[in-house]
């Protein structure tokens, strides 16, 4: 059951359009293809309308910054990245995001389904209908799970350098932060990455904050501008910062989760330093007599 309705477009745009992914299925399908080449000629074309060797010639620098591998991410300045991974999907995230701030990203018609193309290529996982909209940034990319039916919705930001899960028919709402790595409070470098759940038909909503390592169950949804750092049961809504379970959807329940807060394996933490390689032990205290406010 949906509340959308079906939408078209003129025939001979739909058409274009079609063999547009068709092409860009079939180059990335290819193992022989340069996905650098491919981001950066398509690149060219939706930004200037043009060859990428014309740009090149006519805008230098405009042309340079197509091609990722002029370009540095976040993520690879952080030890835990893997360096050989994330060159596999690095110019494929570089057209994601900068195909977003163009008329072909901004198109539901055509953005879509790149993005789903895309994410067949990124992910290590992505089941049928995953839909994803404008300006979703990851921090790897690869380490991200994704089940059928998954909706993103705009200006998100996954997390995924410690995992990230999303069931089938999960949704995430509109400016939602979804993070799967924490800073120890004494040591910034000290990280520690948690594989962070949500499960199937859980709904994330706006504005919202799920912390590394937590567990949304089946069925529960975290209400909007909460902050979780833990875990919701089935069914659960929780709300408020820090998030509290407040009330329950009143349904029929299933015979079976396919994820339950109560018995998934939780991710008991891997360090992402080196220079940090043991448990970060607790490292703050409420306040109390003698401490400085």
């Amino acid at each position: 059951m949906t509340w959308l309705k079906p939408v078209s477009i003129d025939g001979d745009a739909q058409a274009a359009y079609n063999e547009f992914l068709r092409d860009l299925e079939s180059r990335l399908a290819d193992p022989a293809t340069d996905r650098n080449v491919v981001a950066r000629e398509v690149l060219a074309q939706a930004m200037y309308g043009r060859e990428y060797g014309q740009l090149l010639a006519d805008a230098p620098i405009a042309a340079l910054n197509l091609d990722a591998r002029n370009v540095t991410f976040e993520a690879e300045y952080y030890m835990v990245t893997d360096t050989e991974q994330f060159a596999r999907v690095k110019p494929l995230l570089w057209l994601w995001k900068n195909l977003d701030l163009t008329p072909v990203g901004q198109n539901p018609v055509t953005g879509i389904p790149v993005r789903r193309i895309l994410a067949g290529h990124i992910f290590r996982r992505v089941g049928r209908d995953f839909k994803c909209w404008q300006n979703v940034e990851f921090s790897v990319g690869y380490n991200m799970e994704v089940g059928h039916g998954v909706v993103v919705h705009r200006h998100v930001l996954l997390d995924d350098i410690g995992g990230i899960e999303l069931h089938d028919h999960a949704s995430v709402s509109d400016y939602v932060n979804i993070y799967s790595h924490t800073h120890s409070v004494l040591d910034g470098p000290d990280v520690t990455l948690r594989r962070t759940v949500i499960g199937r038909g859980a709904r994330i909503t706006y504005h919202s904050t799920v912390l590394a390592g937590s567990v949304v169950s089946d069925d529960a949804m975290l209400a909007t501008h909460a902050l979780l750092r833990g875990d919701i049961p089935p069914h659960g809504i929780a709300m408020g910062l820090p998030a509290r379970v407040t009330r329950f959807k009143d349904r029929a329940r299933p015979e079976a989760y396919a994820v339950d807060s109560r018995t998934y394996p939780h991710d008991g933490g891997r360090k992402a330093n080196p220079h940090f390689p043991d448990p970060t032990p607790n490292q703050s205290r409420l306040p109390g007599e003698g401490d400085l406010l």
